[in-house]
């Protein structure tokens, strides 16, 4: 532990498993008190007992009123994780309006919302940093994608729009954009062997990311290291964008 974020207080949504636990350990273990917010009481107990930091449950749903209204009176607030986000992919001619719906709702409404009230908070009390958890998706486009690239392109333009509007009053935004990281989400894609071939084809280090990496990054843009940067996309994605 080396302190970065001793005495900051932190908002991680999405926090129940995956890039969202890690991201909220890696915090904690920076020093900062961790909300680890998810829906399922059981992840949360398992997150909260981390002993490496403190990290305390903060149960509720991104899409519902009472948990936003909740994130905007939060007193103080120093950091937001706005990770949670889900993907149903699907051929483009064969989405289904549920489908449409559901990742639209999630990774867009709710993302924006979620942002909107940690912003409040923040403001009231003389800034922070927000880090929207976006994908390598919301630059490139890819098959199957269509509804999830077209919610990552929004979250990258939120980010932009939020940092030059925020940085005045001391609010920083930045999104952290993953390539393909081995979780309980994307494990079923991984397990198709065709599916898994393209991917490491499109990534020119050979390998994915892991949570850690990700996790890295976040505590980066979270950080006083990263006290002049704002409205930058933090592409961990082992080059698949650069081609």
């Amino acid at each position: 532990m080396s302190g970065r974020l001793s005495g900051k207080t932190a908002l991680v949504t999405g926090a129940g498993r995956g890039l969202g636990r890690a991201c909220a350990e890696a915090l904690a273990r920076e020093g900062a008190r961790v909300l680890a917010a998810a829906r399922s009481q059981d992840e949360l107990a398992e997150v909260a007992a981390f002993a490496d930091g403190e990290i305390d449950a903060y149960p509720g749903d991104v899409t519902d009123d009472t948990f936003v209204a909740q994130i905007a009176a939060l007193s103080p607030l120093d950091i937001l994780v706005n990770n949670a986000g889900g993907n149903r992919p699907q051929p483009f001619i064969d989405v289904d309006t549920d489908s449409l719906d559901f990742i639209i709702n999630l990774n867009v409404r709710a993302a924006f919302r979620v942002a909107q009230a940690a912003a409040r908070a923040m403001l009231s009390s003389g800034g922070g940093a927000i880090v929207n958890m976006s994908s390598q998706m919301g630059h490139v486009g890819s098959p199957g994608r269509s509804v999830y690239c077209m919610t990552k392109h929004a979250v990258e333009g939120l980010t932009k729009a939020m940092a030059v509007e925020l940085a005045p009053s001391g609010v920083r935004v930045n999104s952290v954009a993953p390539t393909f990281v081995e979780t309980a989400l994307t494990r079923p894609m991984l397990d198709d062997p065709e599916f898994k071939e393209f991917v490491f084809r499109m990534i020119p280090m050979g390998r994915l990311a892991s949570v850690a990496d990700v996790a890295a990054a976040v505590v980066y843009l979270a950080s006083d290291e990263a006290a002049s940067v704002t409205g930058h996309s933090l592409r961990v994605d082992g080059g698949w964008t650069a081609h």
